[in-house]
């Protein structure tokens, strides 16, 4: 496995606390999320569920809730919580003196099938 390439996506001031951005990439749209304490992550942005999008949902702790139907998923593993079933990709994503990056390959490779 090749070391990551980050690529800066903006300031972490542009993702507002317990909120997220979308970005559009060659894996389709994934939303980037900040937690209460700062942390950072990209997950898919659409539940498997319904299809939500997991950027309008609500952030709390490391976990987002669909704003659909209210399934919880783990920002960290991008795993379904409680007795839901399924996931989210999750992509590696990190903050440094308040720049947003983000691997670098998800920006142009093709999507997995």
């Amino acid at each position: 496995m090749s070391p990551i390439t980050w690529v800066e996506i903006g300031a972490l001031a542009d993702v507002p606390r317990r909120g997220a951005r979308c970005i559009i990439t060659a894996f389709g749209k994934i939303a980037v999320f900040r937690t209460a304490t700062d942390e950072v992550f990209a997950i898919d942005d659409k539940c498997p569920h319904k299809g939500g999008p997991l950027s309008q949902g609500i952030v709390h702790g490391a976990q987002v809730t669909c704003p659909l139907h209210n399934w919880v998923f783990s920002l960290e593993t991008g795993e379904a919580q409680g007795a839901d079933k399924g996931a989210v990709r999750t992509y590696p994503m990190r903050s440094d003196g308040g720049r947003l990056f983000i691997d670098a390959s998800i920006l142009s490779a093709a999507p997995a099938a």
